[in-house]
């Protein structure tokens, strides 16, 4: 099992919400503010199972390309979001420690 950190420039975010739940995907969201991407940004936390990763960045690259279809805009590649992949046993600790405080 594996934690997905995506932080989401804030126009593509109602999109990606509604497009991940459509695809039964759970997560969290954390909305922002500050400078990460030079704009607004949400963080979505999603729990996945390590053989679904690559479907998962596919539906979030497809869901961002038809945004930026409906709104008439060039693709921009670099700057949708960016995302990495943390081992859920690597992060226990993490949640151990904060559990105890």
């Amino acid at each position: 099992m594996k934690l997905m950190v995506c932080v989401v420039q804030n126009r593509y975010r109602s999109a990606m919400e509604e497009g991940l739940k459509e695809k039964n995907y759970r997560m969290t969201e954390l909305s922002s503010s500050g400078g990460f991407l030079k704009k607004g940004s949400t963080t979505f936390l999603i729990g996945i199972i390590e053989e679904d990763i690559e479907n998962l960045r596919e539906n979030m690259h497809q869901i961002c390309y038809a945004v930026e279809k409906k709104k008439g805009k060039s693709p921009e590649e670099s700057s949708r979001y960016t995302s990495f992949l943390i081992d859920v046993k690597d992060s226990m600790p993490f949640f151990q420690k904060s559990a105890k405080q």
